[in-house]
């Protein structure tokens, strides 16, 4: 199994929210404002269509996998 554009960002958003859920709790509640920056950005992919993380992993050389980062 090959990981896909679209794959590989929702295993990094995840990621990111459990990590900074987790931070925020044990740590401190800035890092909840990385969950929210997270959640912003595929709001506004599923409108927009442009997800910078995308362009950044086409780049990479990583297999398109959809059109944006939205779930």
């Amino acid at each position: 199994m090959h990981m896909t554009i679209n794959d590989t960002i929702k295993l990094i958003a995840g990621s990111l929210v459990l990590l900074s859920v987790t931070l925020g709790h044990f740590v401190n509640e800035y890092f909840f404002f990385l969950t929210a920056f997270v959640g912003l950005n595929l709001l506004q992919s599923s409108f927009t269509k442009w997800c910078l993380m995308e362009k950044i992993l086409k780049r990479v050389g990583l297999n398109e996998g959809g059109d944006s980062c939205s779930i």
